[in-house]
């Protein structure tokens, strides 16, 4: 395999890595996101306004 050729193979699966990388982190975060909303609905917390005080159930 030529070395040029192989440079390039290389930095096309880094990028996919770092592309695929991203995409798990997204994933990773908004699943926490919905665990951590998840407890707050079950604390019987209800969300209210952004300036506002948030109200017991």
């Amino acid at each position: 395999m030529a070395p040029e050729f192989h440079h390039q193979l290389i930095e096309q699966r880094a990028a996919d890595l770092r592309r695929e990388a991203v995409e798990y982190r997204r994933a990773r975060e908004a699943t926490q996101r919905q665990e951590a909303e998840q407890k707050r609905q079950s604390s019987g917390e209800r969300r209210r306004g952004l300036f506002r005080k948030p109200a017991s159930a």
